[in-house]
């Protein structure tokens, strides 16, 4: 089936066979190698996108349902690898907070944050903790997510 969506800002259109997962287009065609697959039942979040704005886990999600809309990866997350002012504040908060160790949760959990901060630009801790649930981290603990959301959510709402 020919398909076309935007991701991360840019048209991408092609065919794919209508049982493609929006995570292997993402990984294999489209080689947004962020978008993690770690379990393929949805429930570890490591696949987790934006679609059309809404959290979605990708791997759970077949890439014609996602034709005409518009897909956000962790990838649109990032600046320059070596300048962490180019750094998306979310991506910047997880340094400094110390909020990721083995990373293989993290780009779900960025996405999920984006997602959430795009909804509620002042989340308390249960909203974030809220926010998050079904993306799981099995090396830091919450707290350290947490507190790099929250810290987000400040420099976002500060920012000019």
């Amino acid at each position: 089936m020919k398909i076309s969506l935007i991701v991360n800002g840019t048209l991408w259109q092609g065919d794919v066979e209508p049982r493609l997962l929006l995570a292997h287009l993402l990984r294999e065609r489209l080689r947004l190698t962020a978008t993690r697959i770690g379990c393929d039942t949805s429930f570890c979040g490591a696949c987790t996108v934006l679609l059309d704005g809404r959290t979605v886990k990708s791997c759970t999600v077949l890439a014609v349902q996602a034709d005409g809309g518009s897909v956000t990866t962790a990838e649109s997350l990032a600046g320059d690898p070596d300048d962490p002012a180019t750094w998306h504040p979310l991506a910047r908060a997880f340094r400094a907070h110390h909020a990721l160790q083995c990373g293989f949760c993290t780009s779900g959990m960025l996405v999920a944050a984006a997602g959430l901060l795009a909804g509620d630009p002042d989340p308390d801790e249960d909203a974030v903790r809220h926010g998050l649930e079904g993306n799981i981290c099995r090396c830091t603990g919450y707290g350290r997510i947490v507190d790099a959301v929250t810290g987000a959510a400040a420099e976002m709402r500060s920012a000019p």
